[in-house]
């Protein structure tokens, strides 16, 4: 079966490398041009891994232009997975293959459609969460389901790195055995539950940025939710430095610390603890953006001049 796998970040590196130890080599890998590596927060390079199974990789910006479109059919390919491409793939692309193109998502669809679904998660406090590889079609995450991994976290302590693991553990774990399933002719298209369809926004940047008025229990989950591998959650110091804050908890010494929100209650090291909107504080564990932490009984989000 001729296959050619479309993808640019840390899931398609892990769903091109289990494909390709399985057995099932791509005929063509297309991938970003590394010039364009800061459209993704979590870039991968996949030429090593294909290089190393003998495989051509097509640089595109976008994969619908026409020399993209050229490369992909020069394969006669069977089946086109796009693994981690934030495009829409239109009709001409997804008309190459024979048998259609797969993508992957980190949700159990219909559910949690579209962007940044896996800060999402954690930011709406979900409990069971899906993974799904479905058939790409005409609207974003719509088309029918070929396979479905299953499994519950806890939003009140998992970190968006450990979920996106989670996701890539499933991804791995369900795409060669797709694959396997395809080649010898069983294809699996079951529809999509319209009824139970969600749909996510798009979460920029600035989205990160920390309102210490809001309780302790919002800014650990936010926190939390966009870090590694994306920007972050972030604050200011009263001079205007940014910091980018990653690590958290809640502080051991429950009430011991009284402050108005956003003030920084203590100092240990590079660890600093904050008072929330609840009255709630929370401590820093790691962070980025200046060499030392900031001052003591200093308000922060709040920059004087």
């Amino acid at each position: 079966m001729n296959t050619v796998f479309v993808g640019a970040v840390e899931g398609s590196l892990a769903a091109l490398s289990a494909i390709c130890e399985a057995g099932h080599l791509p005929k063509l890998v297309v991938t970003l041009p590394p010039e364009l590596a800061h459209r993704h927060s979590d870039f991968a390079d996949l030429a090593p891994v294909a290089e190393r199974y003998g495989t051509p990789v097509h640089y595109t910006r976008k994969s619908d232009a026409p020399e993209t479109i050229a490369a992909i059919a020069a394969t006669d390919p069977d089946l086109v997975l796009v693994i981690g491409w934030s495009q829409l793939c239109g009709a001409t692309f997804r008309a190459v293959p024979k048998l259609g193109c797969v993508g992957f998502h980190p949700s159990d669809l219909p559910k949690l459609r579209g962007r940044a679904v896996v800060p999402w998660t954690i930011l709406l406090g979900e409990r069971d969460v899906g993974a799904s590889l479905f058939w790409l079609g005409e609207g974003a995450d719509t088309g029918p389901i070929a396979a479905k991994a299953q499994f519950t976290i806890d939003p009140d302590t998992i970190t968006v790195r450990e979920l996106y693991d989670r996701h890539l553990e499933a991804l791995v774990d369900m795409l060669p055995k797709l694959l396997t399933r395809i080649a010898t002719g069983d294809v699996p298209r079951v529809p999509q539950d319209e009824t139970g369809a969600t749909t996510c926004a798009l979460r920029r940047p600035e989205d990160g940025r920390i309102d210490w008025s809001a309780p302790a229990r919002d800014i650990h989950r936010l926190i939390r939710a966009v870090g590694p591998p994306y920007p972050g959650a972030f604050t200011t110091t009263t001079d205007g430095t940014k910091l980018v804050l990653t690590g958290v908890r809640y502080t051991p010494r429950e009430g011991y610390f009284i402050g108005m929100p956003g003030q920084v209650q203590a100092i240990e090291g590079r660890q600093f603890t904050v008072a929330c909107g609840d009255g709630v504080c929370i401590d820093i564990l790691d962070w980025s953006g200046a060499e030392a932490p900031p001052k003591l009984h200093t308000c922060l989000g709040r920059v004087t001049t």
